[in-house]
Order: C-alpha cells, then structure tokens, then sequence
C-alpha cells in the first residue's frame, strides 16, 4: 500500500497558487492583467496581503476573491515521473491512496487537473473527514479502507506529515523540497518523532519492488 500527500508531493502547489492568481488577474483587469499579475505574485513573495490589496484596488470583496481563488480549475502539472511510479505500483497490484489536508472541493479539483483519479484506491481529504494531519485518524481512515501487509507515506512536510505514520509502524518517504514548495521550514522540525524513515530528492527515486 502506497500513499502519497498531494501538494509538494505530486506537483508543485506554488502552481496552483500561479493558477489562481492569473485567473484572477484576468477577471479584474482583463486589458492588462499581465501587470497585474506580476504584482500579485511579487506582493506574495514580499509576503504582503494580496486579496486586501486587490479588495482595495479594485473595489472588490476579499471573500468574493478567496471564493474564486479556492474554485477555479487549476492550471497545474505533476512532477516528472509521478505516472511511472503509479503504474509500477499497478503494475504489482498494488493499491495507492492519497492524504492531503485542505477543502474537498479544492482537493478534488487538483486530483481531476493532474488526471490521476482513475489510478486512486481511496482518497482522505481532511475537509471530507474532520479531521487534519498530524491526527492519526487521517491515516487510520486507509487502514479500514485499505487492508495491506505494509503501508507507505510519501510526503513533504516535516511539520505534519509523519508524525502519525511513524506512530503506527509505516515506512515514511520525505520528498526533499525542490526549492519551490510553499511549506520551507523543515530545519525547525528535525525531531526524531518528526523526520521519516527515508529522503528522496525526486519522485522518480521510489523504487518499487
């Protein structure tokens, strides 16, 4: 049994936020919503408050503008060698699941844009269950779904990620982060309770015997 986070794990979920913010771009401006764009995404980085700006700048209510960012169809990709993985586990007939935190609707929207859901046994979704890493009952929900001899978690986040697993006897994967992910302080969280069992640089060094 192989179960794998979804942001930062199987894409970059910076892209996501890339993909919202065009989206919205476009919508309020749309004669120049490359500048806009630009300052949305530099506003961001400065770590300032992008949907008060645009509420400001644009007369436009912030939850109007959350709602928008939270439900468009996201313009996003996997990670090279995701697919290759997932057939080989497949292939074995081995069965995958997903634990992501986050809204079912948003969850679900990035499973459908990346094409993956056909190769999904179950999916837990904190949002759907009530329930948010690092809580056990997150990971518990695969074991009823999903009987296995052995169970592994390939994530991202030191923070949450593999705290639970680790409890409950699974072989956790940390996918060192590519410089990108939305999630950076992983040296604040180098705990023995806290680190997985094993690094990979790449989604593509899984190997699955």
């Amino acid at each position: 049994m192989v179960v794998f986070d979804l942001d930062d794990t199987l894409y970059n979920e910076l892209d996501y936020l890339r993909s919202a913010y065009k989206e919205i771009a476009e919508f309020l401006d749309p004669g120049d919503w490359k500048a806009l764009y630009s300052k949305m995404f530099s506003l961001y980085r400065c770590k300032d408050n992008v949907f008060e700006f645009l509420s400001t700048t644009h007369k436009t209510e912030i939850g109007f503008l959350v709602a928008m960012y939270r439900d468009h169809h996201p313009d996003i990709e996997l990670f090279e060698g995701v697919l290759d993985v997932f057939n080989a586990i497949k292939s074995k007939n081995g069965k995958i699941g997903i634990i992501t935190d986050g809204r079912s609707k948003t969850q679900r929207a990035k499973l459908l844009s990346l094409g993956i859901l056909n190769y999904i046994d179950k999916i837990i979704i904190s949002e759907e269950i009530g329930s948010e890493k690092p809580s056990s009952a997150n990971f518990e929900a695969i074991e009823n779904a999903l009987t296995g001899a052995e169970y592994y978690y390939i994530a991202d986040n030191l923070k949450k990620d593999f705290l639970a697993p680790n409890t409950l006897g699974w072989k956790s994967v940390a996918l060192i982060d590519n410089g990108r992910n939305i999630h950076f302080e992983s040296h604040k969280f180098m705990t023995p309770e806290n680190q997985p069992m094993e690094w990979i640089m790449s989604i593509k060094d899984i190997n699955i015997e």
